[in-house]
């Protein structure tokens, strides 16, 4: 009887299924380096870590590190499903990372600081910027400002001067059709400026709200001051630098904000540091 035929893009769901009657995976050491290809999403990359049935970390060919599960037979060898085994895997050949996700390449002396710039709204966003980014940032000499607000964005950026040589990346928050916020950005047409940004009201509704132990953020009435709505939610005291503290103490990494947050500071990372 044929085989079945299998999607041309596989789901992890899918291979275990169309796999099923073969589970004898051959079993495959990993080592630091080992090309594997990683089936459902046709990822091809070199190990740079790995941790036996719970994650592995390729690096494709541009650099990009793409994290997996390792199910038995969901990464090809040589063309072939195998079974990932620590073999002579230890901590001592995975990396660290930072707490961006890049790969921490250990003590580097901060970069002199270049002309290119990434501005925030305020003080908070700095500092969750600073905790996440900061190792990649100092790497590459690139300082993140505060404007404390962007009512005067326009002006600020013709004091700036951008240009080939000083470029400008702006995160704003609350960026969705309609704000404020989106209103001031569409007065600015530079090449040399990227204005990025992030759904939320503030900067804190981008922490996961799983981080101080609740489902979600609480919902303020339009015309209340928001932070001080939240905190009064919560059933907390105090003021919102304080409380804002506390928020960031629960921030470790990346995986603790959301994917808007990450793709928008990303993309600034990569258009001040290009060249």
């Amino acid at each position: 009887m044929p085989s079945q035929s299998r999607p041309a893009r596989w789901s992890t769901r899918d291979i275990i299924a169309a796999d099923a009657a073969d589970r004898a995976y051959p079993k495959l050491p990993v080592t630091r380096d080992l090309e594997l290809t990683h089936r459902p999403s046709r990822v091809t990359g070199r190990v740079v870590s790995f941790t036996e049935s719970q994650r592995i970390v390729l690096s494709d060919i541009d650099g990009t590190l793409h994290e997996f599960k390792p199910h038995a037979g969901v990464l090809l060898h040589q063309g072939k499903p195998v079974q990932l085994v620590a073999g002579g895997w230890s901590s001592d050949t995975a990396p660290a990372y930072t707490a961006s996700g890049s790969v921490d390449t250990g003590p580097v002396r901060a970069r002199t600081a270049q002309a290119n710039r990434i501005w925030v709204e305020g003080i908070h966003d700095a500092e969750l910027i600073e905790k996440i980014w900061g190792d990649d940032l100092r790497v590459e000499g690139i300082v993140v400002e505060p404007l404390h607000g962007a009512d005067d964005l326009p002006a600020a950026v013709r004091s700036f001067a951008p240009g080939p040589n000083r470029r400008l990346g702006i995160l704003l928050d609350h960026l969705v059709p309609g704000t404020k916020e989106s209103q001031i950005a569409g007065h600015i047409v530079d090449p040399n400026v990227l204005i990025c940004g992030h759904p939320y009201v503030d900067i804190w509704q981008a922490v996961k709200p799983e981080m101080l132990g609740i489902s979600a953020w609480p919902d303020v009435p339009p015309g209340h001051p928001w932070k001080e709505g939240v905190i009064a939610a919560l059933g907390q005291k105090g003021d919102p630098g304080r409380f804002w503290q506390a928020v960031l103490s629960r921030v470790s990494s990346y995986r603790d904000v959301e994917t808007p947050l990450i793709n928008s500071v990303e993309q600034l990372i990569d258009f001040v540091t290009v060249g």
